[in-house]
């Protein structure tokens, strides 16, 4: 089952911590690691001004392998997590009835 997620990754303190992050996320490694957890080509993503954090609305379709990529605990993303990520909070998100 589909379910829509936010992941709001904070970065650690550091110089081109947001430049490698990302690009591990859009490498060909990268992105056949997320397409296992979500549909990519539904994300939306989102940078801070300070390049401080990302945040990443996703459409998931294996709600464990995203929790284990924002972990930390994903083999492939491991390194890079390790270098570049803080922490990572995660947010399940429910649509609201405005009528």
């Amino acid at each position: 089952m589909e379910k829509e997620m936010l992941a709001i990754a904070f970065f650690k303190e550091g110089e081109g911590l947001f430049e490698k992050f990302m690009g591990f996320m859009q490498s060909e490694e990268g992105m056949g690691e997320r397409r296992q957890i979500a549909h990519v080509e539904k994300t939306l993503p989102s940078v801070s001004p300070m390049k401080n954090y990302v945040m990443f609305k996703v459409h998931v379709h294996d709600e464990q392998g995203m929790i284990d990529l924002c972990a930390g605990r994903n083999p492939v993303a491991k390194a890079t997590w390790d270098e570049c990520i803080d922490h990572v909070d995660l947010f399940e998100l429910t649509s609201t009835d405005l009528g």
